[in-house]
């Protein structure tokens, strides 16, 4: 059984038409033989006229069906023609579908002005205005990688108000976390600081470093030198980039302006956001490009 199974699987491609018209023709074939056979007899004479009919008949239906097989046979061997199957695509990494996806929502003046902005080769505040939030936490990760810790954080998602946690090789566990807040103009409060220094008890950890694009307030400040948090706002985070070597600088660098460095990340979804104008008029914005299952937005300040 198994044998039979095989060769029935190797067998070509049925073929209908051709199988079915050669079968009428051998009917009507043997049909007008075995009239010519018995015409010569008087008794059986009336069965051979009898029998021609049908012959004629099957022979017919023979050609009509070897006819249809031979014209279906030439459209389809016929380069374009209508009943030509194209060939599968090759299905594209996902990776690379989902970068074509990002940058077919991206505007031609949006693509042309990344373009043409060229990219700062020195650390100025300049280069804190041009990245998004996920690049300054990058920046952040890589610099206190630098510093010799083994980092660890993830792209989106809750975080636990933590985005980075540092691990020394002689302890186990954490021994700090660090908070990173992008922020182009606002100062960060003591609300903020406060919030913090929550996680770090938490985890009951005496350690911690809030980092900012922006300043702190006063309050904040006092608050966090009390409860053993190292605040870094933009100046802070300039002078200490200043201390790495030129080699190290340059790294942080390529870290900060990888990729699509200008737009933001949606923090749920961990892709890049689009460009959506309100039904009902106002100001452009950012909003997931997940919408309506995400619905995270930023808004969308003017570079």
């Amino acid at each position: 059984m198994a044998r039979q199974r095989q060769r029935k699987s190797n067998r070509g491609p049925r073929q209908p038409f051709l199988e079915k018209g050669a079968a009428a023709l051998t009917i009507g074939v043997a049909m007008l033989l075995a009239s010519l056979m018995l015409s010569g007899s008087t008794v059986m004479d009336a069965v051979a006229r009898g029998l021609r009919t049908p012959a004629w008949f099957a022979l017919g239906i023979g050609a009509v069906l070897i006819g249809i097989h031979v014209l279906i046979n030439r459209v389809v061997n016929k380069p374009g023609g209508a009943l030509v199957v194209p060939a599968a695509k090759p299905q594209e990494p996902k990776a690379l579908r989902q970068r074509f996806d990002e940058v077919a929502y991206r505007r031609p003046d949006e693509q042309s002005t990344l373009a043409a902005t060229p990219v700062p080769t020195q650390w100025s505040p300049a280069v804190f205005h041009a990245i998004e939030w996920r690049r300054f936490e990058a920046v952040c990760e890589a610099l206190f990688a630098q510093a010799g810790f083994e980092t660890r954080s993830q792209s989106h998602g809750p975080d636990g108000g933590v985005d980075v946690w540092l691990h020394s090789k002689n302890a186990r566990g954490a021994v700090s976390v660090a908070q990173c807040k992008h922020w182009q103009s606002k100062a960060v409060g003591v609300k903020e600081v406060r919030e913090f220094f929550g996680v770090m008890s938490s985890h009951q950890l005496k350690r911690g470093t809030y980092a900012t694009t922006s300043t702190f307030t006063p309050d904040a400040v006092a608050f966090g030198k009390s409860n053993g948090i190292h605040l870094l706002d933009g100046a802070g985070l300039l002078k200490q980039i200043a201390q790495r070597t030129p080699e190290q600088q340059q790294a942080l660098l390529a870290v900060a302006f990888e990729g699509d460095y200008a737009r933001p990340t949606c923090a749920s979804c961990g892709t890049k956001m689009v460009e959506r104008t309100p039904t009902k008029g106002g100001s452009a914005f950012w909003g997931c490009k997940n919408y309506p299952r995400c619905r995270s937005k930023l808004a969308m300040s003017r570079r």
